[in-house]
């Protein structure tokens, strides 16, 4: 399933509703799990790459064999490689700030490359 999203606010809500109608259709054991990843790097991508509201956000789900799941996101924002990054853990003043750390708990990071002025980040859940 390969969806398109306007980058804004309601791309998160509709990564998610995406997520959902795929975790029904391949009938996933944990589909929560899927929702948390996608609504936390969908959210680092709007609140901190800020793409340019004219742009899209590409998401691409794809079930493996053994029942793990494909992501690939693709967006116009702010350059940032989540191998790299530091886990600074939570913040507990605003909120957030275990994404992050959740992601690399539940998934494995395939792959990250910067090109055509796009990140383009793989993960996969780990079943």
């Amino acid at each position: 399933m390969t969806v398109r999203l306007a980058a804004g606010p309601q791309a998160v809500v509709r990564a998610l509703e995406a997520a959902q109608a795929f975790a029904v259709a391949q009938k996933l054991a944990d589909p929560d799990r899927l929702a948390v990843v996608i609504e936390e790097w969908m959210a680092n991508i709007v609140e901190h790459g800020r793409p340019r509201p004219d742009t899209r956000i590409v998401l691409r789900l794809e079930k493996l064999a053994g029942g793990a799941v494909r992501l690939s996101f693709s967006d116009a924002g702010v350059a940032f490689d989540p191998r790299t990054a530091t886990d600074e853990g939570p913040n507990l003043e605003r909120g957030g700030g275990a994404g992050i750390a959740l992601i690399r708990a539940w998934c494995e990071i395939e792959s990250y490359a910067r090109r055509a002025g796009r990140n383009r980040l793989v993960l996969r859940s780990r079943s």
